[in-house]
């Protein structure tokens, strides 16, 4: 049996257990197709004001005192 044959074979017991999963989960959509390519989209990247930088590094300030406290004692 060659690699195109058991690819092949793989391809249609994947098909049926697909078939097999729709029927008893309860779905009536087609199944979706074995190499359909993955569309993948950047994520925007978030933008942070002045403000909120200020704010996250007052309470980091914040954090560190408050460990050099308990470091200290």
């Amino acid at each position: 049996m060659g690699i195109a044959q058991i690819l092949s074979s793989i391809d249609r017991q994947l098909a049926q257990l697909r078939q097999a999963r729709a029927l008893l989960g309860g779905e009536t959509a087609a199944p979706k197709k074995a190499n359909k390519p993955v569309k993948r989209t950047m994520a925007k990247k978030r933008v942070l004001s002045a403000e909120g930088r200020r704010r996250i590094a007052d309470a980091q300030k914040k954090r560190w005192a408050a460990l050099k406290k308990t470091a200290a004692a």
